[in-house]
């Protein structure tokens, strides 16, 4: 687990290396610098929630500490001073939320950032629980607290930035009016002693302003950054998405267990069934012609011992997708060509586990490889596909290992899971289990599917 953490922590550190030193022109940081400064402005608009707290609870204090140090207070204040505590709650947690969308709008509109408006499943039905929603609910204090973040942020950002643009402007127009004023003779003093000195500050003033515009992208990355987490990906927010998920993919679940019934029982009906009845027609005729005619009998005896072996191939053609024999008893490595061997065309496995996962991961792996080459078998007019499982170690949440099934083709690619097709239930199956699903499919060159199953899962 910690060396999953140092490996995280590592990559964080390299993306943000990326960042600082990647090449942008001047005209964009000169763009990223006025988007500073504008965060500098809005910092005060986004402190006022917190300040109207402090109010309010400055208010409330009042009496509790004139009580203490013994100085009398008019009891008949206290309601008017309880009253004027709650409307500037009120009004922070408002503000607060005006704040929020603000920002939301603001970095939308600059930076392209933007999340879709998400119902809440748990929200209240009626007038007042709506508003004792909207006023005190999790989202409200919630957005208090990432307006202040934002606003100290801001402000930072903003003064090391007005700070370097004061400091080198200054610098550089102090330094020329200096020299000029030197030259005329309105200082009394030589040009060549105040010449040095002029210089430097020359080149100090215009080395801090291209400093500023240097760092002004990394900080306003940082602000993206810090919106994205907790603004766009706030804990109520990751709660609400996960409850549509889980509502959208159990719908998906239970119309694809009951599809399944379905096909399983037209299977069994149209197929196995009507087989097993002409067996036992079959072994009837043969009983039959016994003892009249013994070569008759042999003969029909025969013609229901490979029709039992059909039956035998139809029973395995409907249970074929459902949970195999081989990966309960000798895991994934050995299900998987079983698996690759049903499909038209080549496939390549290659398989590196160094052991078994969870009973649990085993089955949705296998059940995504499958209809993986299933789909390819039927959309991806696909020449070769390759199935590869590996385990990740220390990738996972908390460091725990990952069970990664990689599916490849050389197909015809734009494969989009949101058309509803196959990609649906494969996603569902992987999601179910706390995993990850990846498509890659550019049109015309070919699919790669990535399912990140937890190794204990």
């Amino acid at each position: 687990m910690a060396s999953g953490a140092a490996a995280r922590a590592g990559s964080r550190w390299r993306a943000l290396c990326a960042v600082l030193l990647a090449r942008r022109g001047w005209s964009e940081r000169t763009v990223a610098l006025l988007g500073v400064l504008t965060s500098f402005v809005l910092s005060f608009l986004y402190l006022l929630p917190a300040g109207m707290l402090v109010v309010s609870a400055s208010s409330l204090a009042v009496p509790l500490v004139q009580n203490v140090i013994g100085v009398r207070y008019d009891p008949a204040s206290l309601p008017w001073q309880l009253l004027f505590s709650a409307v500037m709650l009120v009004g922070a947690l408002l503000a607060a939320r005006l704040c929020c969308r603000i920002q939301r709008s603001r970095l939308g509109d600059t930076h392209g950032v933007r999340e879709s408006a998400l119902p809440d499943p748990l929200a209240p039905r009626t007038l007042p629980g709506r508003a004792l929603t909207l006023v005190f609910g999790a989202e409200s204090w919630h957005s208090l607290l990432y307006a202040s973040l934002a606003g100290v942020q801001g402000l930072l950002a903003g003064a090391f930035a007005l700070g370097m643009l004061f400091y080198g402007v200054g610098g550089a127009v102090g330094s020329i009016i200096l020299f000029v004023a030197t030259l005329v003779g309105a200082t009394g003093l030589s040009p060549l002693e105040v010449l040095p000195q002029q210089l430097l500050s020359l080149v100090a003033g215009t080395a801090g302003l291209l400093l500023g515009l240097w760092l002004s992208p990394l900080l306003v990355g940082m602000e993206v950054a810090v919106a994205r987490r907790l603004l766009f990906d706030a804990p109520e927010i990751r709660v609400r998405r996960r409850l549509l998920q889980v509502q959208d993919s159990r719908s998906r679940m239970v119309d694809a267990a009951e599809a399944e019934r379905r096909r399983i029982e037209r299977d069994l009906h149209d197929g196995a069934q009507q087989r097993l009845l002409a067996v036992t027609m079959t072994l009837s005729r043969a009983h039959a012609q016994f003892d009249r005619n013994p070569e008759k009998a042999r003969a029909l005896l025969e013609e229901a011992r490979r029709e039992a072996k059909e039956v035998m191939g139809d029973l395995r053609d409907v249970a074929r997708g459902l949970h195999p024999r081989v990966l309960t008893d000798h895991g994934l490595e050995a299900a998987l060509p079983v698996a690759a061997g049903r499909a038209p065309i080549p496939v390549k496995v290659e398989a590196d586990l160094g052991g078994r996962p969870s009973p649990r991961a085993e089955g949705v792996a296998y059940y995504v490889a499958s209809e993986a080459l299933t789909n390819i078998a039927k959309h991806a007019g696909a020449e070769r596909a390759q199935v590869a499982v590996a385990r990740v170690r220390g990738a996972g949440r908390d460091g725990a290992d990952l069970l990664r099934v990689t599916v490849t083709d050389d197909g015809a690619g734009g494969a989009d899971p949101s058309l509803g097709s196959g990609l649906y239930g494969l996603w569902d199956r992987v999601d179910a289990v706390d995993g990850e699903l990846r498509v890659h499919s550019p049109e015309g060159g070919g699919t790669v599917l990535t399912a990140d199953i937890p190794w204990e899962a």
